[in-house]
């Protein structure tokens, strides 16, 4: 299994709450994603990050093929680029045996 990471700063006046649902979109939508979650940031501190997504993936290939191709490469990723700040996300991608 892969575990997709990606934390977003959202861009003034964007809306984590409406970035939040297009994220949740990919269910069943997504077919290379097993599982999809996203949380908004409930501390808010100067260190936070506005909205997490945490995507399961099968493999390192299933996660090459969700990068660049089907829902979340053509619709979700180009909404998120236009409401949030790119140069302030990081992302983490790791392998794990947990299912």
């Amino acid at each position: 299994m892969v575990r997709h990471v990606v934390c977003f700063k959202m861009k003034e006046g964007c809306s984590a709450a409406e970035a939040k649902e297009m994220l949740l979109s990919m269910r069943g939508r997504e077919e290379t994603a097993l599982s999809v979650e996203v949380g908004i940031d409930a501390l808010r501190s100067p260190r936070s990050y506005d909205l997490i997504l945490i995507v399961t993936l099968a493999d390192m290939a299933a996660l090459e093929r969700y990068q660049t191709a089907g829902y979340h490469a053509h619709t979700v990723k180009p909404y998120m680029h236009s409401v949030t700040d790119t140069s302030r996300s990081v992302s983490v991608d790791y392998e794990t045996d947990e299912a």
